[in-house]
């Protein structure tokens, strides 16, 4: 199953930021990359995501990304390749950024400005990571 996850996650790469999207090849936020890769493995999304706008973390939106990912996805201690990454950019604000870890130092995730990349799980983003979850049966 981790070999699919990566296998989805990795044909999204190049796929343009557009915010609140999630169509592979034209357009997804971080959210929209999870989202496309579950919908590849599973069918239809458990529950739809609410209106967003680009700063609701920095507006206090409250645990809604991580909240979510604890409904549907499976809590994981150290994370594999194929889990889902949850984030929070400071220490005071809700988790507001996801990614697939790809490899021990590598994720796969959207940001603002860029397409879905893989790149590195440097120490600045190991440290904000708020969470680690895999995908059932995973």
């Amino acid at each position: 199953m981790r070999a699919l996850i990566l296998a989805e996650a990795r044909l999204w790469i190049g796929t343009p930021y557009r915010h609140q999207a999630s169509v592979r090849g034209a357009g997804c936020d971080c959210l929209g990359l999870i989202r496309g890769v579950w919908r590849a493995l599973y069918g239809a999304e458990p529950e739809q995501a609410p209106p967003y706008g680009p700063d609701w973390a920095a507006r206090g939106g409250g645990e809604i990304l991580l909240d979510a990912a604890r409904r549907w996805l499976i809590p994981a201690e150290a994370g594999e390749p194929g889990d889902v990454l949850v984030f929070r950019y400071a220490p005071d604000t809700p988790a507001s950024h996801c990614a697939i870890l790809s490899g021990p130092s590598h994720m796969i995730h959207a940001m603002q400005g860029r397409a879905v990349c893989e790149s590195a799980l440097v120490p600045w983003w190991r440290r904000r990571i708020a969470g680690a979850f895999a995908f059932p049966d995973a």
